[in-house]
This record gives C-alpha cells, sequence and structure tokens, in this order.
C-alpha cells in the first residue's frame, strides 16, 4: 500500500499544466486513500488529526514510537514547495525504532491545505508552526523541553523562519538549508532587471520562452505560481523576496542542524547552508552529505541511511540525557 501510495504521489507530481483537472484530483485522492489504508496495517497505527489554524485547518499524522505514555522527545516535520503530510513519514519513520514521537503536517501552499482551503504559501511561517507546537505539547507522552523542528527542502528555510520565533523548540533542522529562496531562481540577468524596474511585459514572455524549451523549469514555474498564488512569473518572483532569513537568523535561539547536499539541483554552488550556518548563533553542526551512494542528491533522496545516521547522532548529542527508551 505505501508503494502504492507513491505511485499515486509521483503520477499526479507531474499534473501541473492544469493541477486542478479531474485526472489530478483522482491521482491526490487515491494517494492519500492508500496511504490511510497502510497506515492502519503499521504496528502502531498512527491518529490522523486535524490542527486549529485561523480559520481552517492543518491536516496531521501523529506516530507514537511507544505506548507507555512516558515522555519522550518528539520530531515535529513539514515538507517544502510539492511535499504532503503522508510523504512526511517516509522522512521520519526511522525515528519511531530509535524512541521519538513524530507528528507530520502540511501547511500552506502543501496538498490538500492548498487543494482544498486554497492557502497558498506564507513567508512568516512562525505563524504555521506555532499551533502546530500548541498541538503536540497537548499530547499524551510528549516531552514539552525536547520538540525538534525538521523542515525539508523549501521547509529548511520555513523552520528556521520559525525557529527565530517559536522559542519553545530544543532544536531545528533545516533539511537541508535554505538561504533566500530568491537566489534559486536562475534567470539571465536583465530579465531580473526587467522585474524588478516593473517591466513585467518584457519579462513575463521571456520567462514563458524558457518554460516552453525546458522541462523542469516549466514544471516548476507552474509549480510555484500556483503554491505561492501568484498569477505572473514577474509576481511570482517579487514574492519570493520575502521568503528569506537575513533579517531573522539572529533571533534563532535553539541549536540548528545545518545539512547541506553537495549535487543539490537546486541550491548547489549558493552557498546556502553556509550562510545559515553562519548566521545561526547557536548552530552546532554543518553537515555536507556528499555524493557518494547518492548521498548528494537534494535532500539526500539516494541515500537516506546516511541522512538519518547524521540527523539522529546529532539529536543524541543536541538533546543529552533526554536519549530516548527504544520503541
Amino acid at each position: 500500500m505505501l508503494r502504492a501510495h507513491n505511485y499515486y504521489r509521483t503520477a499526479e507530481f507531474f499534473q501541473r499544466e492544469q493541477p486542478r483537472d479531474p485526472e489530478a484530483l483522482r491521482l491526490m485522492r487515491l494517494s492519500r486513500e492508500t496511504f490511510a489504508d497502510a497506515a492502519e496495517l503499521m504496528d502502531r497505527p498512527p491518529e490522523f488529526v486535524r490542527i486549529p489554524y485561523e480559520d481552517a485547518s492543518l491536516p496531521a499524522y501523529f506516530y507514537r514510537a511507544g505506548d507507555s505514555g512516558e515522555p519522550r522527545p518528539t520530531i515535529i516535520h513539514h515538507g517544502g514547495l510539492d511535499s504532503t503530510v503522508e510523504e512526511g513519514y517516509f522522512f521520519v519513520a526511522a525515528a519511531l525504532a530509535r524512541g521519538y514521537h513524530c507528528l507530520c503536517f502540511e501547511g500552506p501552499g502543501q496538498g490538500s491545505v492548498l487543494r482544498e482551503q486554497g492557502l497558498v504559501f506564507r513567508p512568516d511561517w512562525e505563524n504555521v508552526v506555532t499551533p502546530v507546537v500548541d498541538h503536540a505539547l497537548s499530547l499524551p507522552g510528549v516531552d514539552p523541553d525536547s520538540l525538534t523542528l525538521m523542515g525539508t527542502s523549501l521547509g529548511g528555510l520555513l523552520a528556521v523562519r520559525a525557529a527565530a520565533f517559536e522559542h519553545r523548540l530544543a532544536g531545528c533542522v533545516a533539511h537541508d538549508a535554505v538561504w533566500q529562496l530568491g537566489d534559486v531562481v536562475g534567470l539571465p540577468p536583465f530579465v531580473l532587471e526587467w522585474v524588478e524596474q516593473g517591466c513585467d511585459d518584457f519579462a513575463d514572455p521571456v520567462m514563458w520562452g524558457i518554460a516552453a524549451r525546458q522541462t523542469f523549469t516549466r514544471w516548476l514555474l507552474r509549480q510555484t505560481l500556483w503554491t505561492f498564488g501568484a498569477d505572473t512569473p514577474s509576481q511570482l518572483l517579487r514574492r519570493l523576496t520575502a521568503f528569506g532569513l537575513s533579517e531573522v537568523i539572529g533571533q534563532v535561539r535553539s541549536p540548528v542542524l545545518v545539512l547541506d547536499a553537495e549535487e543539490d539541483l537546486f541550491f548547489a554552488g549558493l552557498e546556502h547552508a553556509k550562510k545559515v550556518y553562519t548566521g545561526a548563533q547557536l548552530a552546532q553542526d554543518l553537515a555536507c552529505v556528499h555524493g557518494r551512494r547518492g548521498g548528494g542528491a537534494h535532500c539526500h533522496s539516494g541515500a537516506m541511511r546516511l541522512f538519518h545516521e547524521r540527523l539522529f547522532s546529532w539529536l543524541l548529542e543536541t538533546l543529552g540525557a533526554k536519549r530516548p527508551a527504544a520503541a
């Protein structure tokens, strides 16, 4: 069932020319249903919850490492540009065997929150994370002094941004680190100048022309227009400038694990991880996962064991005496 879920999720992932057409909706529904079926067959079926959020709600799965009720360290996880709440399982499942509870959620711009509630990404992600932390602290068995927030991909920026304002966190993991979202856009300098000058009539046709010739760029442009609620490429680029850490990084109080991948298709060569590590006063580690055995891919998707080895070693060092009992 997990395999079927991932097949449906991957098929829906590429439905971006018309993301709300019947086929895309069918694939997303089947992806969610097959994951729910798989969850019922797990040794400890997770609890599906809806977390109150402003005038809406955020879907989440709470995975328990054990049923004893003893307080355990808990990982709160969210994804990035194209994530779903179900996908979070594959990043945090390894934590369950190590004794960590996990709470995975979708925020604005992601999954069903985007599709069903029409909520797009917002730069002040702390206003998303704080109600999730409130909910986590209300759950039996969650150690209030051992909450770790982990954000994947674009979530690496959003999680650090939230940690600058949400000070109930014992740790934060940037998986991987992103410094400024606008830096990721690889466009000719003259196009960026046109956007800055408000010459959208010149810039937009050029960007659509580039997208017409490059499959990846075409997918990325359609995905970001949708998830950031922009009508045109120029409007999108101006919105992306609000997604950065330079003005808030000094306010992060929790230790931060800053992860980097040397062959990242989005961030390679931009030194985002170095900037986050330098700016976060309590950043305890900067870990670059190299290309061997797939570790250098975006968020180390080709070598999850290497990623987990680094993550859980850091968590044990950071949480100290609060080492969780194995499930």
